[in-house]
């Protein structure tokens, strides 16, 4: 059981941190757009990774440097495109809870939104499938429980982002607050793709 809460713990320190997916799923909760959709496919997507990365798809990673090259530019490419409509919708929208700036215009591209976010990143990778991957190594009679845990970690942390949201309503009810919002998610997602590219 050890195993469990450690796999639990160290997924969860991972995806703690502010990054392009997370600002994503939280937009998307203040928004309450396809909040199940959007939590899911990105839980879903780190479960495969973590599962591929116990299962030692990392080695493979590390013997075939190339496969970082193309996620990392086109992850830097997706998120600088990200970050400009954010600034845009920042400059140009008035926008309060009643009229959240853009809206997702189907279920599809918010699910192809979802998944971008967590392909195209090359950090997703090192998190789930290198670091996670190797740490688990570690707890060789107890992979398994390692790898539940961190999946776990996942699902919790994406729902409770994504759904606890609402609780930031309240203030975003003030067309500022979403215009400062849209500001730091673009300046997010600029400062990881200029880390990605340099």
């Amino acid at each position: 059981m050890i195993s469990f809460f450690s796999g639990f713990s160290l997924s969860f320190s991972l995806i703690l941190a502010i990054g392009a997916q997370n600002a994503f799923v939280l937009k998307q909760g203040l928004k309450r757009e396809f909040v199940f959709v959007v939590c899911t496919v990105c839980a879903v997507s780190d479960a495969i990774l973590i599962t591929a990365g116990i299962a030692g798809f990392g080695a493979i990673v590390n013997a075939h440097p190339e496969i970082e090259v193309v996620a990392r530019y086109g992850g830097a490419a997706f998120l600088t495109g990200y970050a400009i409509k954010s600034f845009y919708s920042a400059w140009k929208n008035e926008h309060s809870l009643d009229a959240a700036g853009e809206h997702m215009p189907s279920m599809t591209a918010a699910i192809a939104t979802s998944l971008a976010f967590t392909w195209l990143n090359p950090h997703v990778y090192l998190d789930t499938v290198v670091l996670i991957g190797s740490i688990a190594t570690n707890y060789v009679h107890e992979l398994w429980y390692f790898g539940a845990g961190a999946v776990l970690s996942s699902f919790v942390f994406f729902f409770s982002l994504g759904y606890g949201a609402k609780y930031l309503r309240p203030w975003f009810q003030k067309p500022k607050a979403w215009k400062v919002l849209e500001l730091v998610i673009g300046v997010v997602m600029l400062s990881i793709a200029a880390g990605l590219v340099l």
